[in-house]
């Protein structure tokens, strides 16, 4: 026992507690927690994935580019419908993940019932933009729904199949950019569309795995690091390969301009690359939009391929 002893202080019973800090009130306006639901950030690929069916379009007119626009519209309208199911099924195990606990309903921002009505408001929209379009032309993104559905409540939890269902999204997104036009598609341009969505699928599976963020999906049983190094690896060579056979059979449709296609060739695989490194070096991948638009060297890429790609096209047109 120490040399000094100290008495300690007794409170009398009636003496006041010291009020506790207020909890911060939930906003009663529910509209930037919907948008935030929606994630605005990941509509541009929407339009950059219909729109890459104008890469094999051979001549363009104010129809072609009508039905482009239609077709994107639609499709933001079924990827929100996509993103609030998905965040409605999975609030609770969205709570176990470091970043998608901030989610609106994850966190208890937004109540589920205010998402439900406007998952409703957007179906009805939907339904509208395919009854107006006429359905036959909009198969496939009715096909992207029926996949979402089954993708949010079972196949999102088998291995491999997980993945091949994302990707499969942005394919049926292309083909509806040929399917509104009438014209047809060129298959390497969707082999390349499918390969580099799946390298960016096996990447952002790496970087949960290398994280240790496996509780809240359970798919990521079925991968290994090792496992998915080699799934990312294929699927950069197929997009590689799928794209070079595409502009040299289906884009250089004049004497003259086969050279000036090729030319963005260096770009695209530049691209891949640089995505590789990373994922690999840089342990990236968690978000592939947020990576995408988020490196120097990836933008200033895409910029270039966009640049040359539209002068290969006012080429041609």
């Amino acid at each position: 026992m120490s040399a000094v002893e100290t008495t300690p202080v007794r409170v009398p019973h009636s003496a006041p507690s010291l009020p506790a800090a207020p909890l911060p009130a939930p906003r009663r306006n529910p509209l930037p927690h919907l948008l935030a639901l929606s994630r605005p950030y990941q509509w541009p690929k929407n339009p950059l994935a219909v729109g890459l069916a104008l890469l094999t379009i051979p001549v363009w007119d104010a129809g072609t580019l009508a039905a482009i626009a239609w077709s994107t519209g639609l499709f933001v309208l079924a990827s929100v419908a996509v993103y609030v199911l998905n965040d409605v099924l999975d609030r609770h195990r969205d709570g176990l993940h470091p970043v998608k606990r901030h989610r609106p309903l994850a966190s208890g921002r937004l109540r589920v019932g205010t998402a439900l009505v406007f998952l409703a408001t957007v179906c009805a929209l939907f339904v509208a933009g395919v009854a107006l379009a006429s359905p036959a032309r909009c198969w496939p993104v009715l096909v992207y729904l029926g996949l979402n559905l089954a993708y949010s409540l079972r196949l999102k939890h088998i291995p491999l199949v997980d993945a091949f269902c994302v990707a499969l999204g942005f394919v049926l997104r292309t083909l509806q950019g040929y399917t509104a036009t009438g014209q047809p598609a060129s298959g390497w341009l969707l082999l390349s569309v499918l390969a580099v969505c799946l390298l960016m699928v096996f990447g952002k599976r790496r970087h949960e795995l290398a994280r240790g963020n496996a509780a809240h999906r359970p798919a990521l049983r079925g991968y290994t690091l090792a496992y998915l190094d080699h799934l990312t690896v294929i699927s950069a060579t197929l997009a590689t390969v799928g794209y070079l056979l595409c502009i040299r059979t289906d884009m250089a449709l004049h004497h003259g301009t086969a050279t000036l296609v090729l030319l963005t060739a260096p770009c695209a695989f530049f691209a891949v690359f640089r995505y590789l490194q990373l994922l690999v070096v840089g342990h990236g991948g968690a978000d592939p939009v947020r990576t995408l638009s988020g490196d120097r060297l990836l933008v200033g890429s895409g910029v270039l391929w966009g640049a040359l790609t539209a002068v290969c096209l006012a080429a041609l047109h």
